[in-house]
């Protein structure tokens, strides 16, 4: 039953965490077979217990991924897109707040995803961050200071004229 009734909720929690489905997958899976194992632990708070979980095995990844060296996505062309669809836009903008998130630390990126896709308050963030009030609201001034300068460096990108590019 928690499962049935949590997963989406978390599965969101870990998208936003990594920017990957698949990885998000992956980290949902093993919390959730983490939280099975640790039952009687878990009971009283299953979804909290599980979504600490999440929040360390997305910490896991991070130092594991810059144990290895970086991948290099090549950049679309956007000059071969034949048609574009009315949902394009959004999917696009969607990226770009992706991307930027990607960009950030993983401890404001863990602050910006509960206190703003979860919609946790400043204590509960704290709470199960294990940080205090003021280092959440320093880590989240910090990050969308950090975001606002990762969007508007999109937004003057995207205002060069193509031919400029």
């Amino acid at each position: 039953m928690f499962v049935e009734g949590s997963s989406t909720a978390l599965l969101r929690t870990a998208y936003l965490l990594t920017g990957d489905r698949g990885h998000a997958e992956d980290l949902l899976q093993t919390a959730l077979l983490r939280t099975a194992r640790h039952w009687p632990r878990a009971r009283d708070s299953p979804q909290a217990y599980a979504r600490t979980v999440l929040l360390n095995l997305s910490r896991d990844r991070v130092r594991a991924l810059f144990r290895r060296p970086r991948e290099a996505p090549m950049p679309p062309d956007v000059d071969t897109l034949h048609a574009v669809d009315a949902g394009y836009e959004q999917v696009s903008e969607r990226r770009v707040v992706l991307r930027a998130l990607a960009e950030l630390p993983i401890r404001q990126r863990q602050v910006i995803v509960l206190r703003f896709f979860e919609d946790m308050s400043v204590e509960q963030t704290a709470g199960l961050l294990g940080f205090s009030s003021g280092t959440v609201k320093s880590h989240t001034s910090r990050a969308l200071a950090r975001l606002r300068e990762l969007l508007a460096d999109h937004d003057s990108l995207q205002e060069v004229p193509r031919a400029h590019r």
